[in-house]
């Protein structure tokens, strides 16, 4: 029989690597990207490329527009810090986050994979972002679980329903090594959260240090196009 799981989508390397993994654990993998009024919107594009790569069964794009309540710089008229090091970033919960996100993205997620019939939910959260966000952090999506198996009629009917996050100990050198052992085209991805106009890595935000340094430590070109060069 089948197995179907629902994976989160961004269009990062993260989901990117999320979903080679569920395809080569043998799921059917559905894929949810998340139009959230975000800046960044090129990554949207992104996901439905990494979709047909990597061959997402039912790739959606919903749309929950986040900018209305603002709260963050990635959707607000806030500026996108730029130029810090890890240990900067790791110092306190940064602008960047976006409030109750991943909890509004798993709970769509958890609604469209209900409607398939999947059990199983696959999002990106790892060791790189955990310390800094915190609905990237263990203990969030053990409690995501719980909420799963009382908030739909599946859940109390009996389905048990399991969040995977097969990135949660890895840093980025090493998930760039896992996508790269499962066939993943980095390239077709995006990560930045200021990109230019023209869809253009900004070079300097905390994403794109974080990606451009992984690449560096795990030996890997990298092939991110950057507006200008990175100091990772």
């Amino acid at each position: 029989m089948t197995k179907r799981a629902v994976i989160l989508l961004s269009g990062g390397l993260d989901s990117a690597t999320c979903l080679a993994w569920a395809r080569a654990q043998g799921f059917e993998c559905a894929t949810l990207a998340v139009d959230y009024g975000q800046r960044h919107r090129v990554e949207l594009e992104a996901a439905r490329r990494v979709a047909a790569a990597l061959g997402s069964a039912d790739h959606r794009t919903v749309r929950i527009d986040l900018s209305t309540i603002g709260g963050s710089a990635l959707t607000a008229d806030i500026a996108v810090p730029k130029g810090r090091d890890e240990a900067a970033m790791a110092a306190a919960i940064p602008i960047t986050y976006v409030p109750a996100r991943n909890a509004v993205f798993l709970a769509v997620a958890l609604g469209f994979a209900e409607t398939l019939g999947a059990a199983d939910l696959v999002a990106g959260m790892n060791a790189i972002d955990y310390s800094g966000y915190p609905d990237c952090r263990p203990e969030f999506v053990r409690a995501f679980e719980s909420l799963a198996r009382v908030a739909t009629k599946a859940g109390v009917e009996g389905t048990p329903y399991v969040v995977h996050t097969p990135l949660m100990d890895l840093d980025k050198a090493g998930i760039i090594r896992l996508g790269t052992s499962l066939g993943v085209d980095y390239s077709i991805t995006h990560s930045c959260y200021d990109p230019t106009p023209e869809g253009l890595a900004c070079g300097a935000c905390d994403s794109c240090a974080l990606r451009s340094r992984g690449f560096q430590q795990a030996g890997i070109p990298d092939p991110t196009r950057y507006q200008s060069p990175t100091e990772a």
